[in-house]
């Protein structure tokens, strides 16, 4: 079809799948209505257009090419939002917007009366809670249309995000559109542009970033398989005694002294060393490598035994101690042996010995738990946020259901 504007000389053209019965021009603001050929019917206060997509332009959902055929910017107390129609070969497509949140529609039948407002309305096997009704006001128009767009209408809204039942009723004629919300990554991709609204706010039916219910059984599980699992890699393991011994400096002075080999089983853990040396303003050192038997690799560190006392100004003091306690940690299953090389100060002729003690430590459920408490307090988090998003979402209905907190 195309259409030519008797006040701007503008002309459209289109191939449509409808009768046309109002055409707003897609220039000025002229509307015209077919009467035996289309003559003037109204005109609009001046709008911008701008950050709205155009009649004629094409987009592609569900690998179907649709092509814009008209455009509505809609007002209800002051929130506007913007009806985009579009047709395909086959069927149409309907898409708003209202503060840069997108919902794409289709019409379905639903026989169910909403005139009265029902507080729910079910359609398959879902609750869709009413969000709102209103009478819109048109405030601007572009493209052909098969219906009086000045006609009045009410408009009844019904959610579960990202789903959403729209009611709109002329007089006693009903029609009803299943809207899911898409994203506005989604819109630039189907119609290739990058000029579209910024987003403010929450959509109506824009979906949380987490599924609350979902991740609350996805970290259920999670923390079940980490007890599971903790406890069957630990179920044989025990506190290990794998080294008791005094290590007399003069005798290994020159040479390290190996210990008996040793097996750990179990999952990792930290094998605790504690040294005891009587030193007396003096110190000692201890090397210690940990080595694997099955793969050669060797873990080491070094500790000082530091003990230094005296009476200075009047008073006693005392620096250091005669006792040390380190960890290796991680230690896997496997066997293992523990080479140690001690040493002391020259002038030291108080102590003659090291005390050496090494234990691999019983299972510990620490981390486990650690872990569920963190996975519980991000839980608490995402449910407040969450509340807290719905509370924003609901904030214009007068069916909120946070309107009493």
């Amino acid at each position: 079809m195309e259409v030519s504007c008797i006040n701007c000389k503008h002309t459209t053209q289109i191939d449509l799948n409808f009768e046309v019965n109002t055409y707003a021009c897609t220039n000025c603001v002229f509307v015209y209505k077919n009467q035996d050929g289309f003559k003037v019917k109204d005109q609009f206060r001046p709008y911008s257009f701008d950050e709205k997509l155009e009649v004629g332009q094409e987009g592609v959902f569900n690998d179907k090419n649709y092509i814009i055929t008209g455009i509505l910017v809609k007002d209800n107390q002051g929130f506007e939002w913007t009806e985009y129609i579009l047709q395909s070969k086959e069927d149409y497509l309907y898409l708003s917007e209202a503060d840069g949140h997108w919902i794409v529609l289709e019409e379905i039948t639903l026989a169910e009366n909403v005139g009265n407002h029902p507080a729910t309305v079910e359609y398959n096997d879902i609750t869709f809670d009413c969000y709102d009704y209103c009478y819109p006001k048109l405030l601007a128009a572009r493209g052909f249309f098969d219906f009086d767009i000045f006609e009045k209408s009410e408009l009844i809204e019904y959610i579960n995000p990202p789903l959403l039942l729209s009611f709109e009723k002329l007089g006693k004629q009903q029609t009803v559109f299943l809207g899911k919300h898409i994203s506005k990554r989604a819109i630039k991709k189907a119609f290739q542009t990058s000029i579209l609204p910024t987003k403010r706010g929450v959509g109506l039916v824009q979906p949380f970033l987490f599924n609350l219910r979902d991740l609350a059984i996805i970290l259920c599980t999670v923390a079940l398989l980490i007890l599971i699992s903790n406890w069957y890699l630990n179920k044989d393991r025990i506190k290990t005694d794998v080294l008791d011994t005094q290590i007399p400096f003069d005798h290994y002075g020159v040479k390290d002294f190996v210990s008996p080999s040793f097996v750990l089983k179990g999952s990792a853990a930290p094998l605790s060393i504690s040294l005891y040396s009587p030193v007396d303003n003096s110190w000692a050192n201890v090397q210690v490598a940990l080595v694997n038997e099955n793969n050669g690799e060797e873990i080491y560190a070094s500790k000082d035994i530091e003990y230094y006392h005296g009476y200075t100004d009047g008073e006693n003091w005392a620096e250091g101690s005669n006792s040390e306690n380190f960890n290796l940690c991680g230690v896997p299953a496997g066997k293992y042996h523990l080479t140690i090389t001690p040493s002391k100060a020259v002038e030291d002729r108080s102590s003659s010995f090291v005390q050496v003690k090494a234990t691999w430590s019983a299972p510990s459920s620490r981390n486990v738990w650690l872990i569920s408490i963190i996975m519980i307090g991000f839980l608490i988090v995402v449910y407040y946020f969450e509340k807290n998003f719905e509370i924003k979402r609901w904030s214009d209905s007068s069916y909120s259901p946070y309107n009493n907190e």
